[in-house]
């Protein structure tokens, strides 16, 4: 395939090296004539491990060269990858002044260009760049339409500096977001026998799979870095910590708990990290990232509750109560504190949870649920049906099989989802239906 990349930097000039020597015909474009001279001469305008002489090589047979001529690089090729920067701006803000340059760029020479071109764009950019803004500035300067007179999808890197050759052919994963199948299909053609699953998806979701992968990436470290600061301050050696930490596939380096749903609770996790952010404290380390995760658990139950308030409506009804599936433990549960909220608020609510029952709660958990709700006997429910029959809003927190049987489709009830129910993708268009966190 003939390939332009526009923007020679880390990500352009890996790219451009390393699909040349895949096999495909690659013209490098840049505005700088340093970078596109030093290609030309077979040198790589940034240094990496691999890059020096992969280029040499590319060069040298001829798949890869470069030129600061848009028009001959989009007019010549089958694909455009652009490449280019987009730096935070001085408030923060994702800066597209280069995105957008090129985006104009390449739709004036598409209007020149007598073959179906594909546009491609590797830049990282927030979800709505690619469709609310760069589409139609290609659709503007070439007068043609998107998925129609040219292709347009979005193709993130996941090259990490250092080690971008190895990586671009040992991918984890290949995220093609396809403005329509054809657009898709050119893309996935460019990877084609890399290793790694292929998720072809809408381009929004394209656009945000890199910043869930860098945010996470940011705060594994910042997790580590501060984990690591408590160990010293305690006299404890942290990598011994976190070598018996790693060992652990089946929770900790896994998918585990990384579903988004409602907020964490029990007899653990909130109890120890407030104790690990008091002894942090004590021993005068800072440990803002940890300090925050219980803030931040508040803020995610206080979401499901401004989505009752701004019903406007009174009767409620709570499916589940327990801190978790499959268990009475009430402990700390965010449910109870939700229903806690709600009845503080004067809501009319009901509760149906199979696994709870005033006359099985003992000890610490029947102690600490007189505490919050004393009279939750009054409340709970002998059936799902009884609950949904008395509610203008009903809130799921449970996927007990007799509760998702009792949810209504459609009609004047709200229904809140907290844990997505199995159907909760065709349910997403029907009135009256809100997902927590999706």
């Amino acid at each position: 395939m003939k390939i332009s990349v526009f923007g020679l930097g880390y990500v352009g000039s890996v790219s451009a090296a390393c699909l040349a020597a895949a096999g495909h015909q690659v013209v490098g474009v840049d505005v700088n004539p340093l970078k596109t001279s030093l290609v030309n001469a077979g040198k790589a305008p940034v240094v990496e491990e691999r890059i020096g002489e992969l280029t040499a090589q590319v060069v040298a047979s001829g798949s890869l060269w470069a030129t600061d001529d848009v028009t001959a690089a989009v007019t010549g090729t089958d694909v455009s990858l652009v490449c280019v920067g987009t730096p935070s701006a001085p408030n923060g803000s994702l800066s597209t002044t280069y995105l957008e340059r090129v985006s104009e760029q390449i739709g004036e020479a598409l209007a020149e260009h007598t073959g179906k071109h594909t546009v491609v764009f590797r830049s990282t950019m927030l979800p709505g760049t690619c469709l609310d803004l760069l589409v139609p500035l290609l659709e503007k300067t070439s007068g043609g339409t998107a998925g129609v007179d040219f292709g347009v999808a979005v193709n993130p890197e996941f090259l990490r500096e250092g080690s971008s050759v190895r990586d671009f052919f040992e991918p984890p994963k290949t995220v093609i977001g396809e403005l329509d199948t054809g657009s898709g299909d050119v893309v996935a053609a460019l990877y084609e026998g890399l290793p790694g699953q292929v998720f072809r998806v809408p381009i929004p979701v394209a656009e945000m799979t890199k910043y869930a992968d860098n945010a996470f990436h940011g705060l594994k470290i910042g997790f580590a870095n501060e984990l690591g600061s408590v160990c010293r301050a305690l006299g404890l050696d942290s990598h011994r910590v976190m070598d018996v930490f790693l060992a652990d596939r089946k929770l900790n380096i896994s998918p585990a708990y990384l579903r988004p749903g409602f907020a964490f609770g029990g007899s653990c996790l909130p109890k120890d990290l407030r104790g690990l952010v008091h002894a942090a404290r004590r021993a005068d380390v800072s440990v803002p990232i940890l300090a925050h995760v219980l803030p931040s658990n508040e803020e995610h139950l206080r979401r499901a509750f401004d989505l009752v308030a701004h019903t406007g409506k009174r009767r409620v009804g709570l499916f589940g109560l327990s801190f978790k599936p499959g268990t009475d433990d009430l402990r700390e549960s965010p449910l109870v504190e939700l229903a806690e909220r709600l009845l503080g608020k004067g809501y009319d609510l009901r509760i149906y949870d199979s696994n709870v029952s005033m006359s099985r709660l003992l000890g610490a958990n029947r102690e600490y649920i007189d505490s919050r709700l004393p009279h939750l006997g009054q409340l709970l429910a002998g059936s799902p049906r009884e609950v949904a029959e008395h509610a203008e809003v009903l809130l799921v927190g449970s996927t007990d099989p007799t509760v998702l049987a009792a949810l209504p489709h459609g009609g004047p009830t709200v229904l809140i989802d907290l844990v997505r129910v199995p159907d909760a993708e065709q349910r997403r268009g029907e009135e009256g239906y809100v997902g927590l966190a999706w």
